[in-house]
């Protein structure tokens, strides 16, 4: 039995945890320890990710990316507060309402930007439109950037810095949700810090389980001790409080040792990036957006898309387009994958 579907670029969600994290949490089994987060695992995290980002980092660990978004929304929004996202951010077409619904009701207001981001100037201009009527406006309060983008997109260090400019300038959190964070490091061949706490990121996303983890997430605080409490409140609150987190805590440990994640996330952005030149070298397919990670979106026709499917490729046909699916390569896409995948777009 196969331990993954060989020819699955549906998402990086369905790949298999890797060797390294599994043995993370095998050694981690061995014998009790304390519960909800108070375990020795637990207590690595935040000297760990200090010492990784280069500055004091507040981790609070979790098992889902929703619900990391949602935490860090929720504890600097209040519920006649808006946060500012772009028009595809999975916190506004993915997660069923749950920042809303943490939040109390907070809005999310939609940024329009060409290849999944929006720039500093759209997001004042949308501030300016949704703002002006005293009481009767929501309050805009934070600004959520994901990165990579869900168009398989990155933001440059300058790009995050201007647009925490604008954000800071009206007294709005500054939140970036990182399923694919280490994707976007690797591409960007920078450190995390460049793109986070130096550019004006103040709370992070920090997403693992789909490079390699198995529900290991994190919430990363930078210089936001006041958010703290709120959030691990809101941690317990929405019962995700997990009384055996050294599970998690000991995976995210594994995964940022040693480079790890970066070296799953830069396997996974070189298939992509084989795969986006046989695209670009085919007569009739062609790229929707520039290849700048692990997903790559594809036009082409519907006789075109079945070909593939026929051929044992599987792949998601993105909702609402019959000329546009997704392809997204894992830690674990094997070379030889991707190949058959290659040949199997230019029969």
């Amino acid at each position: 039995m196969k331990r993954y579907l060989e020819l699955n670029f549906r998402s990086d969600n369905e790949s298999p945890a890797a060797d390294a994290i599994m043995q993370a949490v095998v050694e981690a089994n061995l014998g009790t320890a304390w519960a909800y987060a108070d375990d020795e695992w637990s207590a690595r995290l935040d000297d760990a990710f200090s010492e990784l980002f280069g500055t004091p980092t507040t981790v609070i660990p979790v098992s889902t990316g929703t619900i990391a978004n949602s935490i860090a929304l929720a504890a600097v929004t209040p519920p006649w507060g808006s946060v500012y996202c772009h028009r595809n951010a999975h916190i506004l077409n993915d997660e069923s309402g749950a920042p809303e619904f943490l939040g109390n009701g907070l809005r999310l207001v939609p940024v329009d930007g060409p290849g999944g981001k929006f720039n500093a100037a759209d997001l004042d201009r949308m501030v300016h439109a949704n703002t002006g009527h005293g009481v009767h406006s929501y309050q805009p309060a934070a600004v959520s950037l994901t990165q990579s983008t869900e168009s398989g997109t990155v933001y440059s260090a300058a790009e995050i810095a201007a647009i925490c400019d604008t954000a800071r300038q009206r007294d709005m959190a500054i939140h970036m949700d990182g399923a694919r964070f280490g994707n976007a490091v690797a591409s960007l061949d920078c450190s995390p810090a460049e793109i986070t706490w130096k550019a004006g990121v103040e709370m992070l996303s920090f997403g693992a389980s789909k490079n390699g983890c198995m529900a290991a997430e994190a919430l990363l605080l930078f210089g936001r001790s006041d958010v703290k409490d709120t959030a691990e409140r809101l941690r317990k609150r929405s019962g995700h409080l997990l009384s055996k987190m050294r599970y998690v805590s000991a995976q995210l440990l594994a995964y940022i040792k040693d480079g790890l994640w970066l070296e799953m996330a830069m396997h996974s952005n070189e298939q992509a990036a084989v795969f986006a030149a046989a695209v670009d070298a085919h007569p009739e397919a062609c790229l929707e957006y520039p290849v700048e990670a692990n997903e790559v979106f594809v036009q082409w026709t519907v006789e075109g898309f079945q070909r593939l499917e026929d051929a044992g490729i599987e792949f998601l046909h993105w909702p609402g387009r019959d000329d546009l699916a997704r392809f997204v390569f894992s830690h674990c896409t094997e070379e030889s994958a991707t190949v058959r995948l290659c040949e199997a777009l230019a029969d």
